[in-house]
């Protein structure tokens, strides 16, 4: 009983780091900015204990505009990162003609600074030089210059495909890495009773991914919830805010406005969010592997 005890204590001793700099790093901000959300801090004035006003003032139409564009906003640039992640690994995993070359379309957005990607895709959308523009041009499918980014749909979307651009190239070998784990014995055995290649995919490769598949989102889910450097280098959150984010609103506030105080509530409803989507994550784990609910 003593052995075990004084193993407990060793234990906790060499966690007691991590436990340190986990409250240092992520919870101290966390409670700072939780009891920041209750006061109207800003540049300006002393700050007073206020209640639940600021979390009052975002309940509005404005903001239920930008909660639901930001969830439209994730959901398509993370349905569209797994379908081609999954399509990319199934191809570099495969002796199918293009496997080099998609191999080299996947290295770009790492070999690149994100900035830099950034900024380049915003040259490409450009109306009057960008490649974009002038290909369509010259294909005759628009009449003229399209300036992608000075109108709402067209930035939206716009901001997307950035962002899908960024994030495939890690789905794809995440997604890669999950499908060589699978035993080559299933497939040999669907290919001698004569399963084709779609149906080995569909009733082999497929339900054996879905766990990467579900960890896989939920990651891109919350860095694509919370991606800032992609809309605020490409839109600044226009044109009229039609690409302003959760994220984006929570910084004009804070930062652009000075209005500390209401940037933090708006801070921790992102994370009781990501909370939400963390909680929801852990539980289909849960029900996807049996032995860790007994």
């Amino acid at each position: 009983m003593g052995v075990q005890k004084s193993t407990v204590i060793f234990a906790w001793i060499l966690l007691l780091p991590a436990v340190l700099y986990v409250m240092a790093i992520v919870a101290y901000p966390l409670v700072d900015t939780f009891i920041l959300s209750f006061t109207d801090a800003s540049l300006r004035k002393t700050t007073n204990w206020v209640g639940w006003i600021n979390y009052e003032k975002i309940f509005n139409a404005t903001f239920a505009e930008v909660i639901f564009r930001t969830f439209i906003w994730t959901f398509f640039s993370v349905s569209i990162k797994m379908i081609i992640g999954t399509f990319g690994a199934t191809m570099l995993n495969a002796a199918v003609p293009g496997r080099a070359l998609f191999r080299l379309l996947t290295m770009p957005p790492w070999i690149v600074p994100m900035a830099i990607g950034i900024f380049m895709w915003g040259w490409m959308y450009n109306g009057q030089f960008g490649m974009i523009s002038g290909l369509l041009q010259r294909f005759g499918l628009v009449n003229g210059p399209v300036a992608f980014l000075a109108y709402g749909s067209t930035a939206f979307w716009a901001t997307i495909i950035t962002d899908v651009w960024i994030g495939v190239p890690l789905v794809t070998i995440y997604f890669l890495a999950a499908i060589q784990s699978i035993p080559k014995d299933l497939y040999e055995a669907a290919w001698t009773d004569g399963a084709g290649r779609f149906y080995r995919f569909r009733r082999i490769t497929l339900p054996l991914m879905v766990p990467a598949i579900i960890t896989m989102s939920m990651l891109s889910l919350i860095a694509t919830f919370n991606s800032f450097d992609i809309i605020w280098i490409l839109t600044q959150g226009g044109p009229s805010g039609q690409t302003t984010t959760m994220i984006i609103d929570t910084y004009q506030t804070a930062i652009g406005s000075k209005k500390y105080g209401e940037g933090a509530a708006r801070a921790v409803l992102i994370c009781i969010f990501l909370s939400l989507f963390c909680f929801a994550y852990f539980r289909v784990t849960r029900r996807l592997n049996p032995e860790k609910r007994a």
